[in-house]
């Protein structure tokens, strides 16, 4: 999606109404943001609008962008959010052989999460991982179209952010296929994009 250098299109200024539909949308979205949510979008401050190429919108506060969404899909934060709030997000791990890929900009495949260095959601909750660091992907199964953080095996940021194509059972029922094909990843056109 980002895979280009992009510039900023039109800047507008948020209507209070809609930044109050907004924080109510990340919450809803993002439940274990709500006790940042003021940290992240103060109530008093104006947030802006800007237009992307390829209908996309980005939502920033100053210079920092928040969030962005493409058309009708949900509020995606921008990876400096996540590095931010790292334990806010539902989260995937890939493994080293897919590092490369990812942060090229090319689509995120099943096997790159459950070969041997990826980390998929357990799905069962009362199990608990033996290694503290596997404790950070245990939980429910995530759906098809949950936004989701993806780690780097032996990395500590996150790398990349998007939409899973199909759900995390069914990636590990089928091991083949496009797990998130685009997304936001580490040195893309909106990470390097100057806000002024």
């Amino acid at each position: 999606m980002f895979k280009k250098d992009i510039s900023p299109g039109a800047k507008s200024k948020v209507k209070s109404s809609v930044q109050r539909a907004i924080r109510t949308k990340i919450i809803d979205t993002y439940p274990l943001l709500a006790p940042h949510i003021d940290e992240i979008i103060p109530k008093k401050s104006q947030l802006d609008l800007l237009k992307l190429p390829d209908r996309v919108t980005l939502y920033a506060h100053d210079t920092s962008p928040l969030f962005f969404q493409h058309m009708d899909d949900p509020l995606i934060p921008h990876l400096r959010i996540v590095h931010q709030f790292p334990q806010c997000f539902p989260r995937v791990r890939i493994d080293r052989g897919a590092i490369r890929f990812v942060l090229s900009g090319a689509t995120l495949m099943a096997p790159g999460l459950t070969s041997a260095g990826g980390r998929l959601p357990s799905g069962d909750t009362s199990e608990r991982a033996s290694d503290e660091a596997d404790s950070r992907y245990e939980g429910k199964e995530l759906d098809e179209g949950e936004v989701v953080v993806v780690e780097a095996e032996g990395k500590e940021e996150a790398c990349m952010i998007g939409q899973l194509r199909i759900g995390t059972k069914e990636i590990k029922e089928k091991k083949k296929g496009v797990a998130i094909d685009q997304g936001h990843f580490l040195g893309d056109g909106l990470w390097k994009m100057v806000l002024d």
